[in-house]
């Protein structure tokens, strides 16, 4: 099985957040190690909560099942982004067998994206989804 998702942000947003609402705000989005490696750039939150919300749709939920810290995203002694899922996201994700994740994030001065992409175990479909009325399902 292969889940992708992706998402765009302005930076702009994450900025009048953080000038709005400061440490709230960053701390109903983002983990502690998040807001110590991003030091406040606005540039690099934004990235991460792309991330997080390309996370969601990749788990096929959105961030509706999931919580933002249940998403956490550092980058290595090389700058290299890293996925770690906790909780509820680590739950779905092995419940839909979803092991394997890439991520990606990238901005410019005025927008961060985000992109994950995750593999796992192929399951069986439901009835009824992508089969057509009355089909067998084979793994």
């Amino acid at each position: 099985m292969l889940a992708t998702g992706i998402d765009l942000i302005e930076i702009d947003r994450v900025r009048r957040g953080l000038e709005r609402y400061g440490a709230r705000f960053a701390d109903r989005f983002f983990t502690p190690r998040e807001q110590a490696q991003c030091a406040g750039r606005a540039a690099s939150l934004a990235g991460r909560f792309a991330v997080k919300e390309a996370v969601g749709k990749a788990l096929g939920t959105g961030i509706g099942d999931v919580g933002w810290k249940d998403i956490e995203v550092l980058n290595d002694d090389r700058g290299r982004p890293h996925l770690t899922l906790h909780n509820a996201a680590e739950q779905l994700a092995a419940a839909r067998g979803l092991s394997d994740w890439a991520i990606s994030l990238s901005h410019t001065g005025t927008h961060a994206v985000g992109l994950a992409v995750a593999q796992g175990a192929s399951l069986p479909r439901p009835l009824g989804e992508g089969w057509g009325e009355g089909a067998e399902v084979t793994p």
